[in-house]
């Protein structure tokens, strides 16, 4: 066993804490990139978008995030690609944010009501002008709590990303645990440090949440 002082523990505990909000970024940007391009693909219709979009999305919100990471960390390398943990949990987590983020923003531009569509169309706009000028900015008011409400599911979704070896919070508490024989202590220290990540982008959500009420 490894004495270590409770500042040692929040310490290292806050230096993994740092690669936990790292990914949580990667993953947001990269699935909020990809969520749009599927997004504008779907609205769109370009052939076979649709089709394509709903398998899509079935496919990574219908397995297990802990079943992705595996398959993107093992899977690759059947076919000879050299994946690291930090590559494989990065792709995983932010085709299984796109899944999620594309359907929420869906829900909002189908709620932009459809005579905003047929006042576009009178102008005589193109359909990416459409979406531009009119149908975006609507739909990106109602968007922003849920967007950001959903990044505390990606925050706590880093956690599987130990499975496969990245020291994140998670395993950096794992690590701490085996050399210090104190489970209770470094994981609540884990779960205080999860839940300062966590609460504010809640109290975010909901803050914006009441807003959009507020100005109906």
């Amino acid at each position: 066993m490894v004495d270590f002082s409770l500042w040692d523990i929040v310490r290292n505990l806050l230096l993994a804490a740092r690669w936990t909000v790292v990914l949580s970024l990667i993953a947001f940007v990269g699935g909020g990139l990809v969520g749009g391009l599927l997004l504008v693909a779907r609205t769109a219709r370009w052939p076979g978008a649709t089709a394509f979009v709903k398998a899509y999305v079935q496919l990574f919100q219908g397995t297990p995030l802990l079943m992705q990471l595996f398959l993107a960390y093992f899977g690759l390398a059947l076919f000879g690609v050299d994946t690291s943990a930090w590559v494989a949990a990065t792709l995983a987590l932010t085709l299984y944010t796109s899944a999620f983020l594309v359907e929420i923003w869906r829900g909002c531009v189908e709620a932009v009501p459809k005579g905003q569509w047929e006042a576009a169309q009178s102008l005589a706009l193109s359909f990416g002008e459409q979406l531009r000028h009119v149908i975006l900015p609507q739909a990106r008011r109602i968007a922003i709590a849920p967007t950001v409400g959903f990044l505390v599911q990606v925050i706590k979704g880093t956690a599987l990303a130990s499975v496969i070896g990245f020291v994140e919070l998670t395993k950096a508490g794992t690590m701490i645990t085996n050399a210090t024989f104190a489970p209770f202590l470094v994981y609540s220290c884990v779960a205080l440090m999860y839940f300062a990540l966590c609460f504010p982008v809640s109290w975010a959500a909901r803050t914006l949440e009441r807003q959009r009420h507020a100005h109906r």
